[in-house]
């Protein structure tokens, strides 16, 4: 059975997080990869947390199919863990799918060069991805290469899907 990571870090978007995690379940053995191993991570709400079963620095991008990269406040911590920036491009490097919606990008924007990629994020954030060297768009869901972005909760029923048929056909 193929294996996905789903990256949690504190203050997660709790839609961004528990959708994917479930629904990739269906179909696959999902991890969730924090900066340290079996700590409860606490969503953006403040009273739901979901606790990691590997570290970063301890998953190995060899096992992996795809990567999902939740919202929320999360990737700003992850931008400041060393071990997930590298995990994430190494995932990046080996082509593999990598979804990551709403605030999610920030993750992508330390881990690998974004000039000329296709994206979305929240709309609110866009200028970082422009000034980054991406083009933008402003629709529910982006797929450029290896990389499916999507703006908000409100887009994840378009996105996983998407990135469910992608990983099945790689």
């Amino acid at each position: 059975m193929k294996k996905i990571g789903v990256l949690i870090e504190n203050y997660f978007d709790e839609k961004e997080l528990i959708y994917p995690y479930f629904r990739l379940q269906e179909d696959f053995k999902v991890d969730l990869i924090g900066t340290e191993k079996n700590v409860e991570y606490t969503g953006k709400s403040g009273s739901f947390k979901m606790k990691s079963n590997i570290s970063s620095k301890e998953a190995n991008p060899d096992d992996y199919e795809a990567i999902y990269i939740p919202g929320g406040f999360s990737p700003d911590g992850m931008r400041g863990c060393e071990d997930t920036i590298e995990f994430i491009n190494k995932i990046h490097e080996q082509n593999k799918p990598i979804a990551a919606i709403c605030h999610g990008p920030w993750a992508l924007a330390d881990a690998i060069d974004l000039k000329g990629i296709k994206m979305t994020s929240v709309p609110k954030i866009k200028n970082d991805f422009i000034h980054a060297g991406c083009e933008w768009i402003d629709e529910a869901v982006v797929i450029d290469k290896n990389i499916i972005t999507s703006r908000t909760p409100s887009d994840i029923s378009k996105q996983v899907p998407k990135f469910v048929e992608m990983i099945k056909n790689k």
